[in-house]
């Protein structure tokens, strides 16, 4: 498994950090193409799609990495 820690300046850190920063950004990116293709007025709760969609992007990042095929 490539789940290893990052070491950084002698601290070291979890590799869900940087899974977590790319699933952030790929959430971020989708949010906005979805907002610009279909508007803001679809969804009623947009908390819990944000949430929902973040989850989805921080796992589809850490899936390759987990199941050992990076």
């Amino acid at each position: 498994m490539a789940l290893r820690e990052i070491a950084l300046g002698g601290i070291l850190l979890s590799p869900m950090l940087l899974y977590v920063l790319i699933g952030l950004a790929g959430a971020l990116v989708i949010r906005a193409v979805l907002h610009r293709l279909v508007g803001a007025r679809q969804w009623w709760f947009e908390a819990w799609f944000d949430t929902a969609l973040f989850v989805i992007c921080t796992a589809a990042a850490a899936w390759p990495s987990a199941t050992g095929l990076l």
